[in-house]
């Protein structure tokens, strides 16, 4: 039996790029979700446009609450599976059906596109890089062990809808999710993909925001693992 499938896709003024993304992944044949987390350009418009569902945020309140929208409207409405899939570009829709069918074999609750496993397709800046060897090797202290921990291209299953609509991280939260994740008794695994560059614009995160954030992260992790 096919899984009833949610795309989400939190989004901040990325008029330029989200309705390819949105194009890509409905042909998949699956429904999509855009939060538009506040923008102030026409993300939200140009989404609707394609035929996204669109939720907005009246204000920004960043990338962890805009994603929780997405698991809490996926849990109301009764899907089975979700896969985050981000608004830049970066993640091939092509992917959508290898995330599911690794979903459907049960053996995970959250499957983690990663990267690094094929080495193939844009792997980010060095320092970006160094930030991810570095939360890897934390995670792996705590339990979690994946060789790209900042990754946001997931699938999730009912059971991890269920948990991440509860409680969800909120600044680039995809390393404390995990944590998280694995702490509540939920099963991870990964599966090789093509990162690619961003279709349009900028990304907002400096070398100097990747430092910060590689901090915080590590410190946050440290402190879910203090707490038993």
């Amino acid at each position: 039996m096919s899984m009833r499938t949610l795309v989400i896709v939190p989004a901040l003024n990325e008029e330029r790029n989200v309705a390819k993304v949105v194009k890509a992944a409905r042909a998949r044949g699956v429904d999509v979700l855009v939060v538009d987390d506040g923008s102030d350009d026409a993300t939200g418009a140009v989404a609707e446009a394609e035929g996204a569902i669109v939720v907005r945020h009246a204000c920004n309140l960043g990338i962890g609450a805009a994603v929780q929208t997405g698991y809490l409207y996926a849990l109301q409405k009764g899907y089975d599976a979700a896969v985050r899939l981000d608004a830049d570009g970066q993640h091939s829709a092509a992917d959508i059906p290898r995330f599911l069918e690794a979903l459907g074999e049960g053996d995970a609750d959250i499957v983690v596109g990663s990267r690094f496993l094929a080495r193939r397709g844009y792997q980010s800046t060095w320092v970006r890089r160094i930030g991810i060897l570095i939360l890897s090797l934390v995670s792996a202290t705590v339990g979690t062990r994946t060789t790209d921990p900042t990754s946001g291209y997931w699938a999730v299953s009912r059971r991890a809808i269920e948990l991440l609509a509860r409680v969800h991280p909120d600044d680039y939260p995809e390393t404390e999710a995990l944590v998280l994740a694995t702490r509540a008794g939920l099963r991870t695994k990964e599966i090789p993909v093509n990162m690619l560059a961003r279709l349009a614009g900028y990304s907002s995160i400096s070398a100097i925001h990747s430092g910060f954030y590689m901090m915080k992260v590590v410190i946050a992790v440290i402190l879910q693992r203090l707490r038993g």
